[in-house]
């Protein structure tokens, strides 16, 4: 059985991916990085970032809340600093990139699109800070816009990492498709609140995006719906930590994943969710992808 997948112009060599936030570079685990089909880097925005004060990450039953607030090194440090260092990586390199303004994202895509990546993930969930702070993955004409700006400014690979906030992912997928996006990713994290003892938001920035386990079963049920919404790849995205889990995702329509939280938790997660789906398909004497990618509409 064939292990590539094919998303626009990218051929990775496994369909498991290491997601935006929790693997930071790909460099302080390289033996794991190497053996996958690809990294995402956390978000990189224009300009540098401190990030929220902390505490940053609360744990609850199912999974976590983080409140990170993007801290990353900018573009140009993220351009002479990071990178580099990730192209000598032996997978394939994508990097999320976030902003807060239509501009801001055309910007990062020009500055990358010279670079030694792979492939660029738009991050829509960040706060539209000239429409008043409503993110802009809850507006599909937005989301449109935003894709339709970076797909004019380079011939990579372009994903769209989508939320669920206050939103039907599956308009904002059918936005990003028509805006000339080669795939989507379903799904980013979802807002919530700890508190403290005394009735006092917990995480320094207040709200945090919940993922772990907790969110599988939203997140594959937008995988799902999605999936029958585009003709573009879906990567599905949330409380992956198992081969199984992996399997559900293909399963409900995506053609790829991401392991995010898990690797929190045990820095192995991306390399055993790859082995534990690759013993499955040997198992069940799968002959390629597309047997598994989506058969859950099939059997309806």
């Amino acid at each position: 059985m064939k292990h590539e997948v094919r998303i626009g112009r990218t051929v990775f060599a496994n369909p498991v991916l290491a997601a935006s936030g929790t693997w930071e570079f790909g460099l302080r685990f390289k033996a794991v990085s190497d053996r996958l089909g690809g990294v995402v880097t956390k978000g990189i925005t224009p300009e540098p970032r401190p990030g929220n004060p902390p505490p940053r990450i609360c744990e609850f039953p199912g999974g976590i809340l983080n409140s990170v607030g993007l801290e990353n090194p900018g573009l140009d440090g993220f351009c002479r600093e990071m990178l580099p260092q990730m192209a000598r990586l032996r997978c394939r390199v994508v990097v999320n990139v976030a902003g807060f303004s239509v501009a801001d994202y055309a910007r990062m895509v020009e500055g990358l699109k010279r670079q030694p990546v792979d492939a660029i993930e738009l991050n829509v969930s960040c706060p539209n800070v000239g429409q008043g702070g409503a993110a802009f993955g809850q507006s599909p004409k937005t989301v449109e816009r935003i894709t339709r700006a970076a797909r004019a400014l380079t011939r990579k690979t372009l994903i769209v990492k989508l939320t669920a906030n206050f939103v039907d992912p599956a308009d904002t997928a059918r936005a990003a498709e028509q805006g000339g996006a080669d795939a989507v990713t379903v799904l980013n994290t979802l807002f919530g609140l700890a508190l403290d003892e005394e009735g006092r938001p917990f995480l320094g920035g207040r709200t945090g995006g919940m993922s772990g386990p907790a969110l599988k079963p939203f997140a594959l049920f937008c995988v799902d719906r999605v999936a029958s919404s585009v003709r573009i790849p879906v990567i599905g995205c949330g409380g992956i930590a198992s081969g199984r889990d992996a399997l559900d995702y293909l399963s409900a329509g995506a053609t790829m994943v991401q392991v995010g939280t898990a690797s929190l938790v045990d820095p192995d997660a991306p390399l055993r969710v790859w082995q534990e789906l690759k013993a499955w398909c040997r198992g069940h004497r799968a002959k390629s992808w597309q047997e598994l990618v989506g058969r859950t509409r099939r059997q309806d």
